[in-house]
């Protein structure tokens, strides 16, 4: 091909001699990637690929077999033995050698860009990135400019659009390998990593930037015009995908070599950047170098016309929205909105305002009218678009002030985008409240996404703790969210206590809605004089059902109020009285009225700090006056001693009198109790409570405590030694400590010493009371601070010989588990170790995990992937169907093995036959559990196990290889595939068996793929019922049913959304029809 050298390596070509030794050595490794894919001698044959990688310079065979062999295992093996070899002896190899092997590797996937082995390709084009990173800093520019040229010829379409599509994804292959947070391994130091990433920054990364570009420009035109799909998509797909990954780099330096900054004056720029509310949106900083391109050439227009154009075109197909282009497209555009800092002008925000407000054009139409939106979602089609809408506004809220943020829509609508915001948050939270309590459907993510907007817009952005200041327009439109809001949540509360559901939404614990609470409550302030009003509304109505309506609530707060009338005192008391506890205060109910205790106490009870008074609204001076006189109202030398005391009196109701309610003591002792012990001013005045006193001696004698959960007690002891920092002196708070503890230490101690002591230890109570003891023993020890060491050091010194013979006991005879009976030392053990190796692992795979170490880049840069693989094996021969049976564990194993089916499928399937057969074993066994949460994460494995096949062995692969195929046992008799295996127990389950009516959505999307993969075992399945079926009506019926399970709705045989709903349908009608008549055969 022009452009482009002969492959060749280090060395001469193959002689007559030489071809021999090439030709068995290709079969040898073709051969053992066939045992594997079959499961025969798997270890002879990974030793034989491992050979391979491991012989001194096997770049000869290797070039040989990627040539030369027609099995793509073997030369997908043969490009990893190329980089394998190549990384390990760089430093023996010339420079001749080093050319040459990238030559090869660029020249192999330019020339096979037509090949539909994408997956070989793909190894090839990252083995030719890895070679060229390795030899970076040794290439001179003249040589990696004539490199970059043949490269350049292939984006630009000179070679056709196979090989331009190739080109594009070799520099994705490429950027993502300087990239730090996604490079490889190559046993080099970090500074090696850093001077290639700051190179490629400074040198090349803008240019590939205009080549993307450009190779998107040279087929878009004939993508618009034309009236089907056409080969030019994947292309432009391709390209868009580069720019988006380049937008992505982490921009450290401009053209001036220094640290790229955020301009202030950048469209009211804001200096918040590094709110946690951030977390789903990244800036993208690329410095004034990048302006020429991004800003000043038209570049974003012709983006957003593109989709636009394309939008229109396609507008009544909706599968289009989900297509991979205008995915790619919106994600761009919405990475655009994140564009910040230097790179605009310092014009007091009008470049970064003319910027946003081209992006805003176009992303309006996805989310505007929000109503007619929302109702398009509800008749079926894809609510990404609408989603990448909320991210773009999500995206802008970040690079800007709330003022500016409003005034981008006023141009184009008569409206702000404020009220765009609020309207649009209005109706997601409209569908949410007639959806209540049914599965996460899209409103939960648009509501999660709008939530952080406001977030962003409306976090305090001075130390007053004051919030952002809104507009007028933009005051009542979140007025008006926060009213819908307030009506919503009152709606999904009143039917936490009607229906019998236990959704995600409708959690058994008020704290578990926190972290949205917050977010709700910035809108309350922002409207402040709706909000108030509103809440005072509310609440004197449910007050009102409580026969008691205090004036605090019917009025604005007065500082000269009695405390009698404040609704803490009211709520407070109303929960101490037994009759009136008894009738109204729930479990439930008072967990909301201790977590709203405990978020009070923290703000309000005796704070010592002044409110600082700004300048600033009249609504918004009223709020600064508001908590001038709770502050004041509630300081240690006014009421303060009084609230103080009925909360502690509260704590000991929930802690003694609602035995068994686990959420409401948690909250008691992690929230509220830890919340009065935090100041060290409030400790002083409860160590001198009554109320406090009889808590501690509950602590120490009340045989109810023990019976509390082992970590609330621990907690509890925790809390109680942290206010003896409030005592006079360090002996008072040793004496406190000694007082509070001293008579556990002497029963360890008289236990010990019994005679019969192997026998007394074995009985259910002292194993419950050593175990109470020793959690608190912990707590008291977290707790230790100097004024209380003494008394604690002598705690520890008094019981640990106590414990060391209760440990001697112990060891052998009896241990406590945390499943429902007690299990033997061993098992427990393999219990705990098993479910913290599955924690692991699910945190891994999930990317949960962030890392703030300053190790090499090596150790950062470790697949997952391959972490995964490594891990399934150790797992998966220790998960035994008795261990299964223990909840948590079960829960925790399927949780995992689901998510890996459907994030690392071909990680799951590259197991070898005994494992992989194991874990279908477990997915089998999980398919009949009681658990319905069980049984669903069963459903989605499945689902993922089979679309993944059916996806691979459409596009030419092999899928799931010889696992989804049938085979012989070693009686020669005949076994189904997996797939074949988990159709007929689907189908088995869903006609015959009894099962949870929720689970009907997620088996029929198991059932889709795995009856496309195996249609002819379907058509046998059909037939055997038709034939049993004897009553002439029913045989009719059914023979109908099966036809329209496959073929109604206009269902096709794709994958996608659209289609595994009209299946859902499908499944739903069939079940109805024939499941009756069926069960009685």
């Amino acid at each position: 091909m022009q452009g482009f050298p002969e492959r060749g390596g280090p060395g001469p070509g193959p002689g007559p001699n030489d071809l021999a030794h090439l030709q068995a050595t290709m079969h040898a490794i073709e051969l053992a990637c066939a045992s594997i894919q079959m499961h025969i001698n798997p270890a002879a044959a990974e030793a034989t690929i491992l050979s391979l990688c491991q012989s001194p310079q096997p770049y000869k065979a290797c070039q040989f077999i990627l040539e030369n062999s027609q099995v793509p295992d073997a030369r997908f093996q043969a490009a990893a033995a190329i980089r394998d070899a190549a990384i390990r002896e760089w430093g023996f190899l010339t420079a001749d050698d080093r050319r040459s092997l990238l030559s090869f590797c660029l020249s192999f996937v330019m020339q096979h860009a037509s090949s539909k082995e994408g997956f070989v390709l793909a190894k090839v084009s990252s083995v030719a990135a890895q070679l060229m990173k390795r030899g970076w800093l040794d290439t001179t520019a003249v040589e990696k400019e004539a490199f970059f040229n043949q490269v350049n010829q292939a984006v630009l379409g000179i070679h056709g659009l196979d090989v331009q599509f190739t080109g594009v994804n070799f520099l994705e292959s490429l950027v993502s390998e300087f990239s730090p947070s996604t490079s490889s391994a190559m046993g080099l130091p970090r500074e090696f990593h850093e001077q290639c990433r700051r190179s490629l920054e400074i040198d090349y990364l803008k240019m590939f930037y205009c080549w993307a570009r450009d190779a998107a420009l040279s087929v878009t035109n004939r993508i618009v015009e034309s009236k089907s799909e056409v080969p030019e998509v994947k292309v432009c797909n391709a390209a868009l995908r580069l720019m988006l990954q380049i937008l992505n780099w982490d921009f450290h330096l401009n053209n001036n070599s220094t640290k790229t900054s955020i301009n202030v004056f950048s469209a009211g720029a804001r200096l918040d950047i590094d709110s946690s509310k951030r977390s789903e949106c990244t800036l993208v900083q690329p410095g004034p170098a990048w302006r020429d391109v991004l800003i000043s050439s038209g570049h974003i227009a012709w983006l957003v016309n593109l989709y636009a154009a394309l939008r229109q075109k396609f507008s009544r197909e909706g599968y289009w929205l989900d297509c991979p282009i205008a995915v790619s497209a919106r994600k761009l555009i919405v990475q655009f909105c994140s564009l910040t800092g230097t790179i605009f002008l310092s014009d007091n925000g009008q470049m970064h305002e003319h910027h946003l407000l081209q992006l805003l054009s176009g992303i309006i139409e996805w989310i505007d009218p929000p109503e007619a939106v929302a109702k398009a979602i509800g008749c079926g089609k894809s609510e990404s678009e609408m989603l990448d809408g909320c991210r773009a506004l999500l995206s802008i809220a970040n690079v800007t002030t709330p003022f500016v943020f409003d005034q981008l829509l006023m141009s184009i609508r008569p409206f702000g985008t404020l009220t765009l915001l609020s309207t649009l948050m209005c109706e997601v939270v409209k569908v949410l409240m007639s959806t209540y309590p049914e599965e996460e459907t899209w409103s939960w993510e648009a509501r999660d996404i709008l939530l952080d907007t406001w977030t962003a817009l409306l976090v305090p952005l001075d130390s007053t703790g004051g919030n952002a200041m809104l507009p007028p327009e933009g005051i009542n439109a979140a007025g008006n969210l926060f009213a819908l809001i307030v009506e919503s949540e009152l709606k999904a509360a009143s039917s936490a206590l009607t229906d019998d559901v236990d959704g995600d939404y409708l959690q058994s614990s008020i704290s578990a809605m926190d972290e949205r609470l917050s977010s709700y409550a910035l809108i309350a302030r922002a409207a402040i004089h709706v909000a108030i009003p509103l809440l005072t509304r509310l609440f004197s109505e449910r007050f009102a059902r409580l026969n008691q309506v205090p004036y605090a609530i019917q009025t604005y707060f007065t500082d000269n109020m009695g405390a009698d009338e404040h609704p803490v005192i009211v709520l407070s008391r109303q929960s101490l009285d037994p009759k009136m506890r008894a009738s109204v205060f729930s479990p439930r109910l008072l967990e909301a009225v201790i977590w709203f205790f405990a978020r009070w106490s923290r703000t309000y009870l005796m704070n010592p700090e002044e409110v600082r008074e700004t300048h600033s609204q009249d609504h918004q001076l009223q709020s600064q006056q508001l908590r001038k006189g709770l502050h004041s109202f509630f300081r240690e030398h006014n009421q303060g001693k009084l609230v103080l005391d009925i909360i502690v009196r509260v704590s000991i109701t929930t802690l003694l009198s609602y035995p068994g309610e686990k959420d409401l003591q948690a909250l008691t002792c992690y929230q509220l109790l830890h919340a009065l012990v935090r100041e060290k001013h409030i400790c002083v005045h409860l160590v001198s409570l009554d109320s406090w006193h009889n808590l501690a001696n509950a602590f120490a004698n009340e045989k109810s405590l023990f019976l509390l959960d082992l970590a609330h007690q621990r907690s509890l002891a925790q809390t109680l030694v942290h206010s003896a920092s409030g005592l006079i002196n360090s002996e008072a708070s040793n004496q406190y400590v000694r007082d509070l503890m001293g008579h556990m230490a002497t029963y360890l101690g008289e236990l010990s010493s019994k005679n019969d002591l192997k026998s007394v230890a074995q009985q259910p109570d002292i194993i419950l009371l050593v175990s109470c003891v020793l959690e608190r023993l912990r707590g008291v020890a977290s707790a230790s601070e100097p004024r209380t060491q003494k008394a604690i050091y002598e705690l520890g010194f008094s019981v640990m010989n106590p414990i060391l013979v209760l440990l001697e006991v112990y060891k052998h005879e009896i241990s406590v588990s945390l499943s429902s009976s007690l299990l033997s030392e061993a098992k427990t053990e393999k219990y705990k170790d098993l479910r913290a190796l599955l924690q692991l692992l699910s945190s891994l795979c999930s990317k949960d995990m962030v890392d703030f170490s300053s190790d090499s880049i090596e150790t950062q840069g470790t697949n997952i992937s391959q972490v995964v693989y490594f891990g399934l094996h150790i797992v998966t021969p220790l998960i035994s169907l008795d261990l299964l049976k223990y909840p948590k564990l079960c829960h925790d194993y399927f949780a995992l093995v689901s998510h890996l089916l459907e994030v690392y499928p071909e990680t799951v399937a590259q197991l070898n036959s005994e494992a992989f057969a194991h874990v279908l074993g477990t997915l089998d066994f999980g398919l009949h559990h009681q658990d319905a949460e069980i049984i669903d994460m069963c459903l989605r494995s499945l689902k993922a196990l089979a679309s993944y096949h059916y996806k691979e062995t459409a596009s030419g692969k092999t899928g799931l290889g010889l696992h989804a195929a049938g085979h012989k046992d070693s009686g020669g008799n005949l076994q189904e595939g997996i797939l074949s295996r988990f159709l007929r127990s689907l189908l088995q389950l869903l006609l015959f068996e009894d099962y949870s009516p929720d689970l009907v959505g997620s088996a029929a999307d198991a059932l889709l793929p795995l009856i496309l993969c195996e249609q002819g075992l379907y058509q046998r399945l059909g037939n055997e019922l038709i034939e049993r079926q004897a009553n002439p009506t029913l045989r009719s019926r059914l023979v109908n049913a099966l036809q329209s399970l496959i073929s109604a709705n206009q269902l096709s045989s794709t994958l996608d959304r659209i289609n595994y709903q009209r299946f859902r349908k499908n499944l739903n009608n069939f079940l109805v029809e024939v499941r009756g008549f069926l069960r009685t055969m």
